[in-house]
């Protein structure tokens, strides 16, 4: 079975399209990355198996574009893979806010597209775009099936205590407002990647995975579940990220509205779209720019980075304390991946749980599996390369078969 799978995120879409004969026998034929997405300069990285690497710089306005544009690629004489879009069998989605609607993977028809979008107002920056890229694929390939997978689906195992928050208990009877907690697929597809390389037990590890991009998150698993998870309700809560607060205390909410005279809207808009490392910074939601400009000795940049460290080494203290310990901590994501400097600092500041981080180990590691502590270390510090999309590809071959 031919799958393509769009993972559309705030600003990027990845795509991947994989030959699957079985959920563990399957081979990726393209795969790429959309980036930049509403910036005035957007990036497409295009790749073929045995084939040099495409890349193109131009404006991508939004994620209809960027959709098409990955089409395009698949389908062209010199740098595609397919004589056309009949080849491809399925497409897998992910969506990041399936609520208490959606536990589990589910094939596309109409009343999950209403239910996606009824949660877009619990995602605005990702069910949207999630919805864009499923009806692009509708009227562009409409006879071929699709399946969504959701975000949200590895954190139900919370405990009650965890995800109910300390409001009103008619407000979760009556509109379900509870933590949600999200990037699921890839919490849980890092953790137990991680604790194969380590050598532990993913069903008795105790693992704290940073996801770390330009939305980030940061989850609790203990056992093989997911106990805890940084982000709420809706993607905004926990982790500073590229245009969102993270957590900020609610009677700031109010105290913005009244002085500035903004609306609802106004403020979604201002939490979820001019926050994070936006706000921060000024002139970028990139963390690229960032480190560029505080490499150069912007004090906003570097405040910005400041902040973003802090922040993940609070949040693992406070969930090895919420589990009785930690044996494992792994970073992922486009910044947990990719840089350097942050799992350092990090991984020095955990020396308190028992790591001895080896920063030549560290050094120049972007987009590799690797364990960067030492032998002896009592907590292992891994850097794991994410693939979402193989694990949505792996449920949409399982639904649809």
């Amino acid at each position: 079975m031919v799958i393509l799978v769009l993972n559309c995120g705030s600003s990027s879409i990845k795509y991947q399209v994989l030959d699957m004969k079985s959920s563990s026998d399957f081979s990726v034929l393209s795969k790429g990355l959309v980036e930049r997405i509403g910036l005035s300069s957007g990036i497409i990285s295009h790749r073929v198996e045995g084939r040099d690497k495409y890349e193109v710089e131009e404006p991508i306005l939004n994620h209809t574009e960027g959709i098409k544009k990955v089409l395009s690629f698949l389908v062209d004489q010199e740098r595609g893979i397919l004589k056309s879009l009949d080849q491809i069998d399925a497409v897998g989605h992910r969506v990041a806010h399936g609520g208490e609607f959606f536990s589990a993977s589910v094939k596309v028809d109409s009343k999950v597209k209403e239910g996606i979008e009824k949660l877009c107002e619990l995602a605005p920056l990702h069910n949207p775009a999630n919805l864009l890229g499923i009806n692009a694929i509708e009227e562009l390939m409409p006879s071929t099936p699709q399946v969504a997978v959701f975000d949200t689906s590895f954190h139900q195992t919370m405990p009650k205590h965890a995800y109910m928050y300390a409001l009103p208990y008619e407000y979760y009877t009556k509109h379900k407002i509870r933590r949600y907690g999200f990037h699921g697929t890839s919490h849980k597809f890092v953790a137990e990647k991680a604790c194969n390389l380590a050598g532990l037990d993913f069903t008795k590890a105790k693992v704290v995975t940073c996801h770390l991009g330009n939305g980030s998150s940061i989850t609790a698993i203990d056992g093989g579940k997911s106990v805890d998870t940084s982000m709420g309700f809706t993607p905004l809560e926990g982790m500073i990220m590229g245009t969102r607060s993270g957590d900020i205390d609610a009677g700031v909410v109010t105290f913005i509205q009244e002085k500035e005279g903004l609306d609802a809207a106004g403020i979604n808009s201002l939490l979820n779209k001019k926050s994070g490392f936006l706000g921060v910074f000024g002139s970028s939601s990139d963390a690229r720019d960032i480190e560029g400009a505080a490499a150069k000795g912007d004090e906003r940049a570097q405040l910005t980075l400041d902040i973003l460290y802090y922040r993940v080494v609070k949040y693992i203290g406070a969930y090895a304390a919420a589990m009785g310990g930690v044996d494992l901590v792994a970073f992922t994501g486009g910044i947990g991946e990719n840089d350097p400097d942050l799992r350092e600092r990090v991984g020095k500041q955990l020396s308190f749980l028992g790591a001895n981080f080896d920063p030549a180990l560290n050094k120049g590691v972007r987009g590799k599996d690797k364990i960067l502590t030492s032998p002896n270390s009592k907590l292992i510090i891994a850097a794991i390369t994410t693939n979402e999309e193989l694990v949505i590809a792996q449920d949409t071959m399982n639904i649809l078969s």
